[in-house]
């Protein structure tokens, strides 16, 4: 909205301006909002949530959180205002996958919200049943699926792109089978498939990995900050060319987006650092995870967000190998699942333990801006 008043309407009157054009300003003052927002509004939340007595309910068999029963949760709600409202304000509002990317964050936010308000009514650690949740989980990301799908001709590529691999760009969808309308949805079917599972995954593992105080959303700055750098690369025209990626100028507001989500971050982190003052529930997890995964199938880079998000698919990793070796042989690999908790367990402390996961996050984030290069 901003981006329209003052670049559109008012620099042709007053040259100066003409600063708001540039994707790098824009994003500096969508993170610097957002980091206002969740600064001068967390405080006013938290004592809300206190006043409507909206705790936190923790699993029974972790002792060492009962302390944090009743601290405040449902904060990602603060979260998707401090994206939402610097989005709207600081970019280009007739980009396609800018609304892309804010229904995803708040359709996921949505869901996660209906969860905390059932745990919350019915006050206990369960939310909404597993397959009600994961069926609107998949909604979504078909939803989403379908969108793209719509966009495909001169806008959006249905093709792969891999690490390391120049060359190989897969498309997902099967043009042999594009002869009839009919035969439409078999051809798209790998596609859609596909973008489901990251949608679906993604949002499940930021959920998994916020278990103790600051670690998932530290995980997450770091990886939207990543993702910033790697929209505004996409969007470049030279930059994309140089390093042989998809050149797709429409992307550029994304940019804009990923800063907001970074400023979000790191304002929700100075309430949720240990000792927590507040949680961001199933509310904010979902719906971060859902957004750092929709831009990455936007900007081409599905394979990518696997070493961008490297502790969430470990944290999501180890709870599918717990689950599968109990089950198959009567056995756990560690003492708790998802990871963090087994390191509770064996003696490290929440602290060391979040730092370290920190650094391991911005290591995977490190790793996956090299591989722009290494093709």
């Amino acid at each position: 909205m901003l981006y329209h008043i003052l670049y559109e309407w008012l620099q042709p009157y007053y040259s100066p301006l003409n600063v708001f054009r540039y994707i790098t300003v824009r994003t500096a003052f969508a993170s610097l909002t957002a980091l206002l927002l969740m600064l001068l509004l967390g405080p006013w939340l938290i004592r809300r949530l206190r006043e409507f007595q909206i705790g936190q309910f923790v699993r029974e068999e972790v002792p060492a959180h009962q302390p944090k029963a009743g601290t405040p949760t449902m904060g990602g709600l603060l979260i998707l205002i401090a994206i939402v409202i610097p989005a709207l304000l600081w970019t280009n509002l007739t980009s396609p996958f800018l609304w892309l990317a804010l229904f995803s964050l708040v359709a996921y936010g949505a869901i996660g919200f209906a969860d905390d308000y059932t745990k919350v009514v019915e006050r206990r650690s369960l939310g909404l049943r597993a397959r009600t949740k994961f069926s609107l989980q998949v909604l979504t990301a078909v939803a989403i699926a379908v969108v793209l799908l719509s966009l495909r001709d001169g806008l959006y590529s249905t093709e792969i792109l891999f690490p390391f691999f120049k060359k190989l760009r897969p498309d997902l969808v099967i043009d042999s089978l594009m002869n009839g309308w009919y035969l439409y949805p078999v051809a798209a079917l790998p596609f859609v498939v596909f973008i489901t599972l990251v949608l679906v995954g993604s949002s499940n593992a930021v959920n998994l990995t916020d278990g103790l105080d600051g670690l998932a959303i530290g995980c997450v700055a770091i990886a939207s900050a990543a993702l910033t750098a790697l929209t505004y690369i996409s969007g470049h025209a030279r930059f994309a060319g140089y390093l042989d990626l998809s050149k797709m100028p429409q992307v550029a507001e994304l940019t804009v987006f990923c800063g907001a989500m970074t400023g979000a971050g790191l304002g929700f982190l100075w309430y949720n650092a240990h000792p927590a003052e507040i949680f961001m529930g199933d509310v904010g997890s979902l719906a971060l995870g859902g957004a750092l995964a929709t831009v990455a199938v936007i900007i081409k880079q599905e394979i990518l967000l696997f070493f961008i998000g490297g502790i969430f698919v470990i944290e999501a990793l180890s709870v599918i190998l717990q689950v599968a070796s109990f089950r198959l042989r009567g056995e756990r690999i560690f003492r708790m699942a998802p990871l963090h908790h087994h390191f509770e367990l064996i003696g490290w402390t929440e602290s060391k333990i979040i730092i370290r996961f920190w650094i391991a996050a911005l290591v995977f984030a490190l790793f996956s801006l090299s591989t722009l290069k290494l093709r």
